[in-house]
């Protein structure tokens, strides 16, 4: 396989819209292709690669990274989703979006420190306060 060329996905987006405006404009497809070729800069067989790149990117718009135009050397399978204009393949390349994994907070020990902590509210760094030590000796509960 010989890689010809390629068009990102940005600029074949842009040349879509222009293509679209040419078409309700009621140009011909050769002065929409010459239209294309002046805006883009492009001549001769680019030209003509980047108009059927076009057409495959206008069926492929979900997520499209890039098209890449390809040569095959004889006994070579195309591939999978590639479309073949004349002698070329236009394979079209899409993003690949993975789901990013949850974040877990079922961690074992209960605290952060990794120790076996106690739980609860931390107290004051001095100890007890007297409130606190005579609910603690009588079970009752504390003031708040």
């Amino acid at each position: 396989m010989k890689a010809v060329t390629e068009f990102p996905s940005y600029i074949l987006t842009k040349a879509l819209a222009a293509k679209a405006a040419l078409t309700t404009e009621g140009k011909t497809p050769e002065e929409i292709q010459q239209n294309l070729g002046e805006s883009f800069k492009l001549e001769g067989d680019r030209l003509k690669h980047f108009v059927a790149a076009l057409d495959v990117a206008a069926q492929n718009t979900e997520s499209l990274r890039r098209v890449l135009v390809i040569g095959l050397n004889e006994g070579e399978v195309a591939p999978a989703k590639a479309v073949k204009v004349e002698e070329h393949y236009y394979l079209p390349e899409f993003l690949v979006l993975t789901n990013a994994r949850p974040e877990r907070n079922d961690r074992k020990g209960g605290g952060q420190r990794g120790g076996k902590g106690k739980g609860g509210p931390k107290g004051s760094p001095w100890g007890l306060s007297p409130e606190e030590k005579a609910a603690k000796n009588n079970k009752a509960p504390a003031k708040a």
